[in-house]
């Protein structure tokens, strides 16, 4: 059974409503905390949602478990200050394209 953990971020208390999210303040340390996971091959691939307003998403790697992305996640600057919020939840694929 393939599982993957993927964290969804949602708008916090300090984001500000219809500024975009790349001049939310503090968002880039967001990004830069992030890109640290993915340095280390354990982010497969992450990032926002097109709608206005709506946050985004990371999805681990298969290797990466729920408690280690929620320690990690937890310690986003853009958590920190109230910028995002977020949950993990696990990912059950049962389809997938196989590349070949």
């Amino acid at each position: 059974m393939k599982i993957r953990h993927v964290v969804f971020h949602s708008p916090g208390e300090a984001w500000q409503q219809g500024v975009d999210f790349r001049e939310q303040p503090g968002v880039m340390d967001h990004v830069q905390h992030y890109a640290k996971l993915h340095a280390e091959g354990k982010l497969q691939m992450g990032g926002p949602f097109i709608a206005a307003d709506s946050g985004g998403m990371m999805v681990a790697t298969e290797d990466v478990s729920k408690e280690e992305l929620i320690a990690f996640a937890e310690q986003d600057p853009a958590i920190q200050n109230g910028l995002l919020t977020f949950e993990v939840k696990a990912w059950y694929i049962p389809m997938e394209k196989v590349a070949g």
